[in-house]
């Protein structure tokens, strides 16, 4: 707070006690009488304008000397934070500690095992289930299912790898995946063969014709990150083509509007966010998620 405001709080909330202190004295000299102000009600209800009876005056000094003594204890005075050393912040870092002390006891009982080994513990993953909902849901869904451009996290599908160390790096670190955009780069024709080509991998009805023509291109443009067999590289997050899990869709409409125009996904890191007790029962949690999906 600047010099001024500082002065302007303390002069005004002085002056504001002062005033009021000064306003019940001077309404409490006189001596009680039984003359009226004229004003009558009810037809005997009068109004006499006699002082504050003592005790109701005491009462309204009492709350004057208790404000005096709050500002002496704790801030309100400009710049002057009282002798009690009271902040909005130093209280809500107390109940912070309190509640990270409550925390710790709660999580030290995991520290030792790695999310692997804690992905069939009940007690983890009930705490796991939690972060995830709270930091999570937002994306892949409260099911854990995911949805267009949020990969379904119960299907043992993964883009970066399903490791705990894997997992757990995802987390901490975030992803970023860009598939590049070929619009102009292919013709019309090929860029409709290379998406039936895609979409239906290990269809045998495929024409011939079209699988060649696709594969072809395929093998220029899309072999280097998905590798020539299309079953993707994690040390990319280049998706399996061939399992028939699409992060966008795979129908050949949705496959040539990612040829086209390509996409750009992110997981956000969340290194800042988590504590690493966290992020090791939320990746416990998913990896039980995955195993759920496993054949």
């Amino acid at each position: 707070m600047s010099g001024f405001w500082h002065w302007f709080v303390l002069v005004i909330t002085v002056a504001s006690m002062i005033g009021a202190l000064w306003l019940l004295f001077a309404n409490a000299k006189g001596k009680v009488t039984t003359e009226d102000t004229g004003h009558v009600w009810d037809g005997d209800l009068r109004e006499y304008n006699n002082p504050l009876p003592r005790w109701w005056l005491n009462l309204f000094v009492i709350t004057v000397v208790f404000g005096v003594a709050y500002f002496v204890f704790y801030p309100g005075l400009g710049n002057f934070g009282g002798t009690y050393g009271w902040t909005s912040d130093k209280q809500l870092e107390e109940r912070l500690a309190a509640v990270r002390a409550k925390r710790d006891a709660v999580f030290a009982q995991f520290r030792d095992q790695d999310p692997g080994s804690l992905s069939t513990n009940a007690a983890a993953l009930s705490l796991g289930r939690d972060v995830f909902l709270n930091n999570c849901a937002g994306c892949h869904g409260a099911d854990a299912r995911g949805a267009i451009g949020f990969p379904n996290l119960t299907d043992n599908d993964w883009l970066y790898g399903g490791t705990p160390e894997q997992v757990v790096a995802s987390i901490t670190h975030g992803r970023n995946g860009i598939m590049p955009a070929f619009n102009g780069a292919i013709d019309a024709a090929t860029v409709d063969a290379l998406a039936q080509t895609v979409a239906r991998w290990s269809d045998p009805k495929l024409d011939p014709a079209v699988r060649a023509k696709g594969t072809a291109q395929f093998n220029i443009t899309c072999a280097a990150c998905h590798g020539p067999d299309g079953k993707g590289n994690p040390m990319l997050g280049a998706p399996n083509l061939t399992d028939d899990i699409w992060l966008y869709g795979g129908t050949r409409d949705r496959v040539r509007e990612t040829i086209l125009f390509g996409r750009k996904g992110a997981m956000p890191a969340h290194e800042k966010l988590l504590r690493p007790d966290e992020i090791k029962v939320v990746a416990a949690y998913v990896l039980s998620l995955s195993k759920q999906g496993q054949p």
